[in-house]
């Protein structure tokens, strides 16, 4: 099959991360994938798609694909202008439902109304897009496997990461730092380690941090879960998925996590992580786990096997069917 992705631009973001990951997996089973997109080359990642760069996506012929998908709300409707029921929406989280696009809510849900069939990241967000357009499926996450690695063992204090943007309030950066606070209240000795792909907000307490990496390339981001102990994951419920917590567990990595429905929704046993509502109870699981080795292990070994789920090669197999089904019908 001949499949174009419409990226927007290709800045470090979860969510370009996982449409070159679809663009590498698919390819690797034999289709032809290109990621077109107005932004510049990618340096942050490998990828074994081809490549187009336009100026406009109306520049692109989409006569000689199969499928063109749309990638966030802002490329749905040129998708369905070139390519019409060979058009696809690939959702990764309801935009809609995040504090920076409240502005733009109406023309988001005007988008998300186009008779474009969904394809989701997260069970969750399925019914979501289901309110808009009645056909969506489930699909599937892409944890790259440069993130299925040993975990590092190391002397010293333990090192807990804390992983996304303050400035995107979906994430809980602000709510981690709370439960940073409040298990070091409980007596917990570690250093926190911060990641983001922007530097730190205005007013981020980042004097709560040992280390604050900016932009991290994917091969040195892997190496940086791999050299933690703990990932703390206090994403609100507007989170479409929360890949940094899938590639905590990947590496073997036990995780703290807020009780949101993409979290809860990688097991029907909720037994891969430490669950809380709120950042004291994110807090009090954290500093729970540095006290217990043997919890810690049980929740690297369960997470592990949860993630399995999301290798390339089992999303892109369920990406196939997808797409080889719309093709035959």
């Amino acid at each position: 099959m001949k499949i174009a992705y419409l990226l927007e631009d290709t800045e470090l973001a979860g969510g370009i991360r996982v449409a070159v990951a679809h663009g590498d997996a698919l390819t690797d089973r034999g289709h032809d994938v290109t990621l077109v997109t107005k932004g510049g080359p990618l340096t942050w990642r490998s990828s074994r798609a081809q490549w187009r760069y336009v100026r406009a996506f109306e520049e692109f012929d989409a006569a000689p694909f199969d499928f063109v998908v749309g990638t966030f709300w802002t490329t749905l409707a040129v998708a369905h202008s070139l390519a019409g029921d060979r058009a696809v929406h690939f959702c990764q989280g309801y935009e809609g439902g995040f504090t920076a696009y409240q502005p733009q809510r109406s023309l988001i849900d005007e988008a998300y109304r186009l008779p474009l069939p969904k394809i989701t990241v997260s069970p969750h967000l399925v019914p979501i897009c289901r309110a808009f357009y009645d056909d969506a499926t489930y699909v599937g996450q892409i944890v790259d496997e440069v993130f299925f690695q040993p975990h590092a063992s190391h002397d010293g204090r333990p090192r807990v990461l804390l992983v996304g943007p303050a400035q995107a309030d979906f994430k809980g950066i602000d709510v981690g730092y709370e439960a940073v606070r409040y298990a070091r209240a409980l007596g917990a000795e570690f250093d926190l380690i911060r990641a983001s792909q922007w530097s730190p907000a205005k007013d981020e307490p980042v004097e709560l941090a040992s280390e604050f990496h900016v932009a991290l390339p994917t091969q040195e981001m892997a190496r940086l879960f791999s050299s933690c102990d703990l990932f703390l994951g206090p994403s609100r419920a507007e989170e479409g998925f929360g890949l940094p917590a899938a590639e905590a567990m990947a590496g073997g990595v036990p995780s703290v996590l807020s009780e949101i429905p993409s979290f809860l929704s990688w097991d029907d046993v909720h037994d891969y992580a430490a669950f809380a509502a709120d950042g004291d109870g994110l807090g009090e699981r954290l500093a729970a786990i540095l006290a217990d080795p043997a919890l810690a292990a049980r929740l690297a070994q369960r997470g592990r096997e949860v993630v399995e789920q999301f290798r390339a090669e089992r999303t892109a197999l369920r990406l196939e069917q997808w797409f080889e089904a719309r093709l035959s019908a």
